[in-house]
């Protein structure tokens, strides 16, 4: 009887240990601040790491494999000696392809506001209802934004639910005092983002995220029937409002992808991929010199 009642108690663990949604990397460097040492930044590096990995996010349970990759490149620009750090980060995510051992990257976003405070030693709490601290919230954003355009390439429009998330972190946040979560802060920051990914505008460019995913590059590996979904998925992404193409959601994410989408459509037959060229030079002319490679 104890051993069924330690065995049930090890599959309790394993099912918490195996719920949570991020498998994320994180690297904190400091390569101009020379008053932090190794084991501080090390220690600091975990917390993160441990925060974004052992938090639930979401009333999910995912498998190991299900557990969405991700990146967290910190770069700490100034330390005051205290708890004050000015930082910045790259964030990246990506989702695996349907039966082939390839990544594909759903966000590769700078974050050039990244300041926070953490005092040596303390843990990194997590809320989704109160404001606790900068470092919370900014892990607590973009945990909810990976998720969101994981699910929004597996479902269309199914990461609202984790923007609508993301952006009650952006209000609880707007009153600390740090920069990035109000829309004065500037054009490319975590509220503009966020506000694009949830504005009507944008839907045809979710939507397409969806198509691009689910019915193009998952079906790539069985027949070339994905790449036909790819190219009748493009004229939806031309009736976006032409102004709002230099808006942060859509640069940020053709920027990580325009090359991605020319290796894939490089596979169809000449006129087939000059109609694809002609599509994204209009959809996405800041990318254009990535797209010449369509017309060989």
């Amino acid at each position: 009887m104890i051993k069924r009642f330690v065995f049930f108690l090890l599959l309790i663990g394993l099912g918490k240990l195996h719920a949570q949604e991020l498998n994320a990397r994180v690297q904190l460097l400091a390569p101009q601040v020379s008053n932090i040492s190794k084991p501080t930044l090390e220690a600091l590096q975990k917390t993160i790491r441990d925060f974004l990995n052992n938090n639930k996010f979401s009333n999910e349970s995912y498998k190991p494999q299900e557990r969405i990759d991700c990146n967290f490149v910190i770069t700490i620009n100034s330390w005051d000696g205290g708890s004050g750090y000015t930082a910045e980060a790259q964030i990246q995510s990506s989702r695996p392809v349907f039966n082939s051992s390839y990544n594909s990257t759903l966000l590769n976003m700078s974050d050039k506001n990244f300041d926070f405070s953490y005092n040596d030693g303390s843990t990194i709490d997590f809320s989704d209802q109160n404001y606790i601290s900068n470092i919370s919230a900014l892990l607590s954003y973009y945990a909810y934004t990976i998720i969101g355009l994981d699910k929004d390439s597996f479902s269309k429009m199914g990461g609202t639910p984790y923007f609508k998330k993301a952006q009650n972190i952006i209000n609880l946040a707007q009153t600390s005092g740090n920069t990035g979560w109000k829309a004065a802060d500037g054009l490319r920051n975590r509220f503009w983002f966020n506000e694009n990914v949830l504005n009507p505008v944008f839907s045809e460019l979710r939507s397409f995220i969806y198509s691009y995913h689910l019915s193009g590059l998952d079906q790539l590996t069985d027949n070339d029937k994905g790449l036909g979904q790819i190219v009748s998925a493009l004229p939806a992404l031309q009736q976006m409002d032409k102004q709002k193409l230099g808006s942060i959601f859509p640069n940020v994410y053709f920027a990580s992808k325009a090359e991605e989408i020319t290796n894939v459509l490089s596979k169809l037959n000449g006129q087939e991929r000059m109609k694809a060229y002609n599509m994204l030079a209009e959809i996405d002319p800041a990318n254009i010199g990535k797209y010449e490679g369509l017309k060989k």
